[in-house]
């Protein structure tokens, strides 16, 4: 991976980055992003937002373009939708995070949006990454379905080399020969881009799993795995859902979550302060 210039540590230095967006700091402590897959209505979605809030989640996420893999699908309200996300951040004051799907968008969706996501889909599409390279927002990039570690970092390194370094990877998933899931969650991964990289990786555990009974686990393993954070998708009505009804997490479960988060996180403090491995006898 030797034209890895900028998502790539540097010789013994460790130091890693942290995104800081409002008052939630990224790549430091462990951030929880929650929400709806679509903006619906104003409704779902504030509703929606005000329970993640309550529970404990530190942004928001909700698409207002959905890049969908049937033309009939639900494409997602657009600018009415970020008209909506911004009111929602007025009403808790979660940030928001949101896909931007056209190159021709970015400039606006900046201006309703605190993230950028670009999904997996456009992981490699490289004029959205330039594009996306010239603002000042940070951008949440997802792993593709289909790539190696390696081209989702040289992904990143079109968004970095157009000055713009503030990048969050996301795994979220990948396509092998299993069908029961999904996708196959790639955990793996965590700690191998902290093996190679300075920037921070959240999980995605719906897209990855798309089994609403495994995505609990799955947020778990992520937090033990090194992850510096999880994104869920959390539906005040999962069974009305427009989009990804069947990974959607009712406002309750996401709450029972949370809480066992907040006891695993305890636990994994104080692994991490472990300064030698005892041999059990």
């Amino acid at each position: 991976m030797e034209n890895l210039k900028l998502t790539s540590l540097k010789g013994g230095d460790n130091r890693r980055t942290v995104i800081t967006v409002d008052n939630v700091k990224i790549g430091e402590g462990f951030v929880v992003i929650a929400g709806p897959c679509s903006v619906e209505s104003e409704e779902q979605t504030i509703e929606t937002a005000r329970k993640v809030k309550e529970a404990g989640a530190h942004m928001l996420r909700g698409g207002a373009f959905k890049p969908r893999s049937s033309p009939y699908a639900f494409q997602g309200l657009g600018l009415k939708g970020l008209k909506i996300l911004e009111k929602a951040k007025r009403e808790t004051g979660l940030p928001v995070v949101t896909e931007v799907t056209d190159p021709r968008d970015v400039s606006w969706v900046c201006e309703y949006a605190d993230v950028i996501q670009i999904g997996t889909r456009n992981m490699q599409n490289f004029s959205l990454l330039r594009e996306v390279g010239k603002v000042d927002k940070p951008v949440l990039l997802k792993r593709g379905m289909y790539s190696t570690l390696e081209e989702w970092l040289n992904c990143a390194e079109y968004v970095l080399t157009g000055g713009n370094l503030n990048v969050i990877l996301c795994e979220r998933g990948i396509r092998t020969f299993e069908t029961y899931t999904r996708n196959t969650l790639d955990l793996s991964i965590v700690p191998s881009v902290k093996e190679l990289s300075h920037l921070p990786i959240i999980v995605d555990p719906s897209h990855g799993t798309g089994r609403l009974s495994v995505i609990e686990p799955m947020s778990l393993a992520a937090m033990a795995a090194g992850a510096d954070g999880i994104i869920i998708e959390v539906h005040c009505n999962p069974r009305e859902a427009l989009s990804d009804k069947h990974q959607a997490m009712p406002p309750d479960m996401f709450a029972g979550l949370m809480r066992k988060l907040q006891v695993l996180r305890s636990y994994m403090k104080e692994i991490n302060q472990c300064k030698k491995v005892k041999t059990l006898e």
